[in-house]
């Protein structure tokens, strides 16, 4: 389940006047929401044998439910860190599990972030800096979150075939500090792990899907050539 604060939603209503059209707005709204799920999966549990006295079906209530059962995460899409800190304090509340999305200052609550167990996706770091909130972004986050351990992926916002940059992501976080190593673990198991899927995907052991990239020369650099793709381990490219 996604959840955005900053800017994007403030531009989005804030224009027509309506919330959320401040920071204290995406807050409010989010916890309004919350809390109307959890009074509406409460009342269902409640009168479950007694129709008569269920509330009216609300499929927006509805959709929220497995959030707050702890059965999907609230991606929580934030650059700045006080937006994410509010999102936290949010989701305790609720007891509602997260992931902070961009996380673009995240190297100014590390160890906050660590603290809570609450892995990072950072990106994309390949972008245009058109909001203001993004001012601070540097592959140096990266490191800084992994140094705190913090459980970190790498996103690229992938549209328009921006997944392709994925490897030049992790291979600028090596550039500004991070080990080959962990680098390696932000585009492999941690987002396989962070999904909930490390179970089946993400890195190279028995039993695993045997989705593999072949190259000629260091994966990560731009350079290197793809060779062979393996698909459950069907080939499904061959140069």
């Amino acid at each position: 389940m996604k959840a955005a604060f900053g800017e994007n939603p403030m531009s989005v209503y804030g224009k027509n006047k309506v919330l959320p059209a401040t920071r204290m707005g995406e807050a409010g709204i989010m916890r309004e929401w919350l809390y109307k799920a959890k009074t509406y999966m409460e009342k269902k549990e409640q009168f479950k044998d007694k129709p008569e006295k269920l509330p009216e079906k609300d499929l927006k209530l509805e959709a929220l439910i497995p959030v707050l059962k702890g059965e999907i995460p609230m991606r929580v899409h934030a650059h700045r860190a006080d937006d994410v800190a509010i999102a936290i304090r949010i989701c305790e509340e609720f007891g509602v599990n997260m992931s902070w999305e961009h996380a673009t200052e995240g190297h100014r609550i590390a160890k906050y972030i660590a603290e809570k167990g609450i892995p990072a996706v950072w990106g994309p770091g390949l972008n245009w800096r058109t909001k203001w909130e993004t001012r601070e972004r540097t592959f140096e986050t990266v490191k800084t979150l992994v140094d705190a351990g913090v459980k970190v992926a790498l996103q690229t916002d992938a549209d328009n075939g921006k997944i392709g940059f994925l490897p030049i992501s992790a291979a600028l976080a090596i550039r500004d500090g991070l080990s080959e190593e962990e680098a390696w673990k932000t585009i492999t198991i941690n987002p396989a792990e962070i999904l909930g899927v490390g179970d089946r995907v993400g890195s190279i052991e028995k039993g695993k899907d045997a989705d593999l990239r072949i190259t000629k020369g260091d994966p990560l650099d731009p350079r290197s050539q793809v060779r062979m793709v393996f698909i459950d381990g069907e080939l499904v490219f061959s140069r």
